[in-house]
């Protein structure tokens, strides 16, 4: 058990900081004050350290820096006790791909020159991604970070929070998201290479790990309480949302399944 607290810092991209959750604490970071992390640390009293910064790739993690922040590494300590890591869509571009291919295909009309270029590229990212070498890349890197933390922070507890289902059962084709019924399982098809990695990065390390895609696949987008966004091309500002990332009950949720692990 994890003593009231403990140092807990908390590690990744996007889908773990919390791009328009409100309240914004670190606006460039895109990190929320009801990201998962600011869950679990209040839900059991400990002393949090959020260096989660959308955007990141596990290089960001390991030793590059993202615009002022250094390696998200930097931040941990003898002295923590808890680590959470949720990175790697990034290196995929999983939803840098959804996103590209959901704008192209709201401005252009399938059958034109255009169309057929955007179905072209989503079809090239996808075809790449088939190539398991890929996904072996990925799991090495979350092995590195994960054994690189255990490092730096020998006593902690490591988990490895997987990525919120975005495209489950419930989600249609051309109605909840503007990619067609050949493009969209393609998506699907990432993340569970995405997964795949995680688990194979937990089993080699024995890190945690924390299934937030099988736990939320019955609230993928078009699902009756979805976890995730869908798409808008409307900014935050002019009352949009951030599109195909976690909202405030997928935080939730999430959070809710690292209390679980912590309490085991």
């Amino acid at each position: 058990m994890i003593a009231s607290g403990s140092r807990y810092v908390a590690l990744g991209s996007s889908f773990a900081a919390g791009p328009g959750i409100s309240p914004m604490v670190d606006l460039p970071a895109g990190r929320s004050g009801n990201n998962y992390a600011h869950l679990v640390a209040a839900g059991r009293g400990l002393d949090l350290v959020d260096v989660t910064y959308s955007g990141a790739t596990t290089a960001h993690l390991l030793d590059t820096p993202q615009n002022d922040a250094p390696p998200q590494l930097d931040a941990l300590t003898p002295d923590t006790a808890l680590v959470t890591i949720t990175v790697g869509g990034n290196d995929l571009e999983y939803v840098g791909t959804f996103l590209r291919g959901s704008f192209l295909n709201t401005i252009a009309k399938p059958a034109t020159i255009f169309g057929r270029r955007v179905a072209n590229r989503i079809r090239a990212r996808v075809s790449y991604l088939k190539d398991e070498a890929a996904y072996q890349t990925l799991t090495d890197s979350l092995t590195t970070v994960v054994e690189q933390a255990r490092e730096r922070s020998p006593q902690a507890r490591i988990m490895l929070v997987d990525y919120l289902t975005l495209v489950g059962p419930a989600t249609r084709p051309r109605f909840d998201v503007p990619l067609n019924e050949e493009q969209l399982p393609s998506i699907a098809m990432m993340a569970d290479g995405l997964a795949a990695s995680f688990a194979k990065a937990a089993a080699a390390t024995g890190a945690d790990l924390i299934t937030a895609s099988a736990a939320s696949r019955d609230h993928a987008i078009g699902s009756p309480e979805p976890w995730t966004t869908g798409f808008t091309m409307l900014p935050p500002t002019l009352g949009g949302f951030v599109p195909y990332h976690p909202n405030a009950a997928g935080m939730r949720a999430v959070a809710d399944l690292i209390l679980a692990e912590l309490d085991r």
